[in-house]
């Protein structure tokens, strides 16, 4: 009866289908007709300025005489080039997430007792509410992490005697617990996905003080809480590169749209989480390594750049792989000749992969980094410069270290909580800001009503 029903269901859906395609379609010429700027992109690519932050900068191009012309990719956080802050923790052997987080969340590098006070509250702040896991993490469970940790996320609104107090100092104080608490959320998820949709044991392991929040996150998702002190530094270099990435990131303007609403610093992050999760956002570096899945398995010969070059095009021409039309990993809206978080992790890349014996491996990533914008050229005939982006190496980055693909995008969500944050209080606490509202073009024709018994 109930398989009866559901047939019955489905059949009427299937209808209302037709009748849907049938009532909606938008002529494609009304967005050039009304100049409409899809994607609140201009014709050049670049992006509608919608906003001024001070806490981070996309640099990818310059424009000479009104056009559009490449240059190396920066990444700047408050200021600082990503890579000085990253060649200045590393220099020291220090872990620098912390460090980042400081300084996206208040606009300046702390001080040795800053930062050592800022990393004490962040471990104080890891122990979730009481009964918090039992609650909405055991119960429940989701097969996907980043659906557990949206609606993990929202339900720490219930947990908070002032989730709605728009002063700086709970604003600040709620950022603070979401910083420590979403690697902790996201190794619960995880290990109960794994337990009630993979049939694993069941292992929820607390956070432990006095850590960094990369090697905690390694410690709380591991069986047996082993990890490498250059596993540790490597994924904090990660959780630094992807931290933030300007406020017109799909993201964080997500973020900022909600908060100029006036919503709770909840209701924001939870629709982030929804954003980031999307297969053209952070969940790209997923979609990189199936790509990878698939050239492994229909090129023969990795070293062999016709066979590689004929796999790429049959991607483009949606033969194979998922028919996206894509390239994962391979172009970017900002960076044009380079993303300088690509070119951080492929240098670490390739010193990891030479160390787990997967240099092959690392040289086919290589070889279709460099074959891909010809193939772009000669199967779409784009001119456009494009890159390698962040996506295309992380998850190389996460499997050479053992990081199962279903955490791939919750780490990035875990690194990018603090510029949703920084995002959120820089929206809500300046004054003047507006709440953001774009307009649409209605296109539908005037229509009179018809009485029921006359349609």
């Amino acid at each position: 009866m109930q398989i009866e029903a559901k047939d019955a269901s489905m059949g009427l859906i299937d209808s209302l289908c037709g009748e849907y395609q049938k009532q909606n379609h938008i002529d494609p010429a009304c967005y050039e007709k009304y100049d409409v700027k899809r994607g609140l992109r201009n014709a050049d690519g670049t992006g509608v300025m919608a906003g001024v932050t001070q806490i981070g900068n996309v640099q990818g191009y310059y424009i000479q005489d009104g056009e559009r012309q490449p240059a190396p990719g920066r990444l700047i956080y408050r200021g600082i080039d990503v890579a000085d802050l990253i060649g200045g923790f590393t220099g020291e052997g220090r872990f620098g997430f912390e460090e980042t987080a400081y300084l996206l969340l208040m606009g300046a590098l702390p001080s040795r007792e800053q930062l050592d006070a800022f990393c004490q509250l962040l471990s104080s702040c890891h122990t979730l509410p009481h009964m918090f896991t039992e609650d909405m993490i055991l119960k429940a469970p989701s097969p996907d992490v980043m659906n557990k940790l949206a609606r993990s996320v929202l339900a720490l609104y219930s947990y908070d005697s002032t989730p709605d107090d728009m002063a700086l100092s709970n604003q600040l104080r709620q950022a603070v617990e979401l910083i420590a608490r979403v690697p902790v959320i996201v190794a619960h998820a995880f290990a109960v996905k794994r337990h009630y949709y993979d049939e694993e044991s069941l292992y929820l392991h607390r956070p432990q003080p006095g850590l960094s929040v990369a090697e905690n996150f390694l410690y709380s998702v591991r069986h047996d809480n082993q990890y490498t002190p250059e596993e540790a530094h490597l994924l904090d270099l990660c959780l630094v590169l992807h931290a933030e990435h300007g406020g017109g990131n799909n993201s964080a303007f997500t973020c900022r749209v909600l908060s100029s609403s006036g919503t709770d610093i909840y209701s924001s992050i939870a629709a982030a989480v929804g954003s980031l999760k999307g297969p053209r956002h952070g969940g790209a570096n997923k979609k990189v390594m199936e790509m990878f899945a698939c050239i492994e398995s229909e090129v023969s010969d990795w070293k062999n750049e016709d066979q590689l070059r004929a796999c790429l095009a049959r991607l483009l021409r949606r033969e194979t792989g998922d028919r996206s039309g894509l390239i994962y990993g391979i172009g970017h809206a900002i960076y044009t000749l380079s993303d300088p978080r690509a070119v951080i992790l492929k240098r670490f890349a390739k010193k990891l992969a030479a160390g787990k014996g997967m240099l092959e491996e690392f040289e086919l990533f290589e070889a279709v980094e460099r074959l891909a914008p010809e193939v772009l050229h000669d199967v779409k005939g784009e001119d456009k410069v494009v890159c390698a982006n962040v996506d295309f190496y992380s998850g190389l980055v996460y499997k050479m270290m053992g990081i199962p693909q279903e955490l791939y995008t919750p780490l990035f969500a875990v690194a990018r909580m603090v510029g949703w944050c920084a995002h959120r209080i820089e929206e809500v606490y300046q004054p003047g800001n507006r709440i953001i509202r774009p307009a649409y073009k209605a296109v539908a024709p005037m229509k009179a009503f018809v009485p029921l018994d006359q349609r």
